[in-house]
């Protein structure tokens, strides 16, 4: 099998989990665009590590094409992130967007041709621990368009751990994320990490927020089952209970949040639908103001 080379362009909790578990396969020829350089990559699972020495850029003068590019960084980095897109790009190189929200293809087609951009979705407790190490929490699952460059994606993963699964209507999966990462501003709001679900004054709040941000998917076109909620909810209670989601952590380090592009595009889109949001539109602006 001939190599396939790879930049990921952001290495914090979920660009260091996905490019861990890419330097895991031999056809794969990995770098890492970064802002701080370190010398090895770790990822901690359980009682086990992986390990890797792939090569880290700190100026996108040191990059090379590639055939894919993975955007990992969270959205608000997404303009700075761009400036590695030029020097890694051939006419044939490919945009994976992990991150969160609802709109990956058109945030991006400002700074990348709208035809090679491929949304990800990813679903998996993670956490950074310092550059270049970070620990995974639980199974990694990664879905995408079923389409030729989605199934080219996932191959990028044949061998490793990571649940890969081309669908084909990812609007539906997409919002179920949203509906999954909308629950978790509770846990930001409250600096709570997940193991605050099992309150029964949290989880009220979840339910409410979750059953705005469904009403709206539907909306949009996801299809959601009527017990999201419930699901969510479960989902957060059998985390580990110290487990922290990114918005959380965002807040602990006084980094700037995703509000936006979590709760704040349901408010949003539920204006343009005629849909009551006052859960979302709630903790949005506490959060804004805090």
């Amino acid at each position: 099998m001939s190599s396939v080379s790879i930049t990921v362009v952001g290495v914090g909790a979920v660009g260091g989990l996905i490019a861990a578990h890419l330097c895991q396969v031999p056809e794969n020829v990995t770098s890492l665009a970064v802002r701080t350089a370190f010398e090895r990559l770790i990822l901690e699972r359980d009682d086990t590590l992986l390990e890797a020495q792939p090569r880290v850029m700190t100026d996108p003068d040191q990059a090379q094409p590639a055939d894919w590019i993975l955007l990992s960084t969270k959205a608000y980095d997404s303009k700075a992130a761009s400036e590695w897109f030029e020097r890694c790009s051939h006419e044939g190189t490919r945009l994976a967007v992990i991150q969160n929200g609802v709109d990956h293809v058109e945030r991006l087609s400002r700074w990348f041709p709208r035809e090679r951009i491929l949304p990800v979705m990813v679903d998996c407790p993670v956490e950074r621990v310092s550059p270049g190490h970070v620990r995974q929490r639980g199974p990694v699952v990664l879905k995408f368009p079923a389409t030729a460059p989605g199934r080219s994606f996932g191959s990028l993963f044949a061998g490793t751990e990571v649940n890969c699964e081309a669908v084909d209507d990812f609007v539906s999966v997409i919002w179920w994320k949203l509906c999954l990462n909308s629950a978790g501003v509770v846990n930001a709001l409250t600096l709570k990490p997940s193991g605050i679900a099992h309150d029964p004054h949290a989880a009220r709040l979840m339910r409410k927020i979750v059953e705005e941000t469904a009403a709206v998917g539907r909306a949009e076109g996801a299809q959601l089952d009527s017990g999201i909620a419930d699901e969510v909810i479960g989902i957060y209670r059998n985390h580990p209970a110290d487990s922290v989601n990114s918005l959380h952590a965002d807040r602990l380090a006084g980094r700037p949040m995703e509000i936006d592009l979590r709760n704040g595009i349901i408010v949003k889109l539920g204006l343009r639908h005629g849909i009551p949001t006052p859960y979302n539109e709630m903790a949005v602006e506490l959060l804004r103001i805090a």
